[in-house]
């Protein structure tokens, strides 16, 4: 563990946050701290930084109710930089997004790994602008019931090959399911990360149970 006296702040006596969301490890914003606010931070849990237009000091959420919930805060190798992990309860820019970061400026057609983030933003963008001759916007535009009727169907099918213990047609049409189901979740509004926060919060009450089973 470093403590804040072993940091290097800037001639203005600021540190770079870059502070990302602690579940999809996607980040929020970059921001900037003195030793001020982030003494305020660390005490409260909550992100508070030095705001370089008003010249004072700015507790994210305080009027606009998002707050984010500190997680973990790191220092990286040069002592110069942090890295703060959030649980955000809101957009993180001003402009109401998720992110500060939501304008994309060159992306490789042949690189990156396949994530279902990705995949659900996709979705998304089929969901908008409905390409002609894809399946995906086949869904969307039959609406609710016929998702549901391909959920359901997906389901038998991932039964039936488990049951028949046969892995490869097994991973199959469970891919076949988790596609359904972010198709499910982007025409309810449903993102990845709150199934995750889902996920995460029954983690913990497990957690508990558990030690309560060992005492």
């Amino acid at each position: 563990m470093v403590s804040i006296d072993q940091l290097k702040f800037d001639e203005r006596g600021l540190i770079p946050a870059i502070v990302a969301d602690s579940l999809s490890r996607r980040v929020l914003t970059l921001a900037y701290m003195n030793r001020e606010s982030l003494r305020i931070s660390l005490e409260k849990e909550l992100t508070c930084f030095w705001s370089r237009s008003r010249q004072e000091l700015w507790l994210k959420g305080e009027t606009s109710g998002n707050y984010q919930h500190i997680v973990s805060v790191t220092a990286d190798c040069d002592r110069d930089a942090l890295l703060v992990l959030v649980e955000p309860e809101g957009p993180a820019c001003h402009l109401g997004t998720e992110s500060c970061f939501e304008y994309p400026l060159w992306q490789s057609d042949t690189r990156g790994a396949f994530s279902l983030r990705g995949l659900y933003e996709l979705l998304l963008e089929r969901k908008r602008e409905q390409p002609e001759g894809s399946y995906t916007t086949y869904l969307f535009q039959k609406g609710l019931d016929k998702i549901l009727k391909k959920v359901g169907e997906e389901c038998t099918e991932v039964i039936i090959a488990a049951k028949a213990e046969d892995r490869r047609e097994t991973v199959y049409e469970i891919a076949d399911l988790a596609y359904h189901l972010l198709v499910l979740m982007a025409q309810q509004g449903i993102t990845v990360e709150d199934v995750e926060r889902e996920l995460a919060s029954r983690h913990v009450i497990d957690h508990k149970v558990k030690q309560e089973k060992m005492t």
